[in-house]
């Protein structure tokens, strides 16, 4: 016999309140659905408290390209702000966090405005606990493909098994992988740019190790805080790009001090001092100390700064 509480939650996710269309019910709900189990599947999710980030929103839209045949557009925020007017037994399951001072009483179109001011969204207590054990989170997730997806079941399941789909051509742009194929996008949205910068400041640090390139810096904490930034090379403002060769590794004074010119890197991946800094050349952490030494750099040499990028940082932003 089933437990009663999956029973009320799998009769909840079966009955989903869906907007009708010209190309039918919206399917948005029940895609963020599947998408907040799968993070929680593969533990990016380990409490209840779901932040607005790349992992969730190119989850999302994976799962519409590889869910959604017809022409609706992929709109993340859409059920992540309506999945609050849905309940199961009268209660509602689904919650937004605002962050401190502000306040989410409409849809919020834009995701960056949305993550700027939505703190997480959050399950009931009840749900939360009941999508942490992985055999009642299968069954729910079986039962909205089940519901709402069955002639695309099958060959989702094979593309999530294989690692196909949006999300993983996205990593592939960000590593700067020449066999990528982006067979997807066409053109980029708001959401398409998030994921890409998301994936960015995600990566970045992993290719150094979590180490400063230019001092060798490694800091992290046991709460999962990394202090070392992914830095573009060509403000993203300026290229467009957040593949990884436009990017490198810098602790936050090292970012600065690069951002503002008072550092650079020559051919050779060779650092640069401006001749315009004063400094304290004695003391322990001056910048002086690290002229002509050579940058920590990636293991793959398409993950290493572009000399494009390095010579556009020499020419328009180091103070020479």
């Amino acid at each position: 016999m089933l437990n009663p509480i999956l029973q009320k939650y799998g009769k909840a996710f079966s009955s989903l309140k869906r907007g009708g269309t010209k190309y039918g019910l919206a399917p948005h709900k029940p895609v963020l659905l599947i998408s907040l189990i799968e993070l929680i599947e593969k533990g990016l999710v380990t409490e209840n408290k779901i932040s607005v980030n790349a992992d969730l929103v190119g989850t999302f839209k994976e799962n519409w390209q590889l869910l959604v045949p017809t022409l609706y557009q992929p709109d993340f925020t859409q059920p992540f702000y309506y999945l609050q007017s849905e309940k199961a037994q009268g209660n509602a399951y689904w919650f937004l966090q605002p962050k401190p001072g502000c306040q989410i009483n409409a849809h919020i179109k834009s995701v960056n405005t949305l993550q700027a001011v939505c703190a997480y969204g959050y399950f009931g207590a009840e749900l939360f606990l009941l999508l942490s054990i992985a055999q009642e989170r299968n069954i729910l997730l079986q039962n909205l493909l089940d519901t709402y997806f069955p002639q695309q079941k099958a060959s989702f399941l094979q593309a999530k098994n294989r690692g196909d789909g949006y999300l993983h051509e996205q990593v592939n742009y960000v590593l700067n992988e020449p066999e990528a194929i982006y067979k997807h996008v066409s053109k980029y949205t708001e959401e398409d740019v998030f994921v890409r910068n998301g994936l960015f400041k995600k990566l970045v640090p992993k290719l150094y190790q979590n180490q400063c390139s230019f001092t060798g810096m490694a800091l992290t904490s046991i709460y999962n805080y990394n202090f070392i930034d992914a830095c573009h090379i060509v403000p993203f403002s300026v290229s467009h790009n957040d593949k990884v060769a436009n990017g490198i590794a810098l602790c936050p004074n090292m970012h600065r001090a690069f951002d503002r010119g008072l550092l650079s890197i020559d051919e050779n991946y060779c650092i640069l001092v401006s001749e315009n800094l004063t400094e304290d050349k004695s003391h322990p952490y001056a910048l002086g100390q690290l002229k002509g030494k050579n940058i920590l750099l990636p293991q793959q040499q398409n993950h290493y700064p572009a000399q494009e990028a390095l010579a556009w940082h020499r020419v328009h932003r180091f103070k020479t």
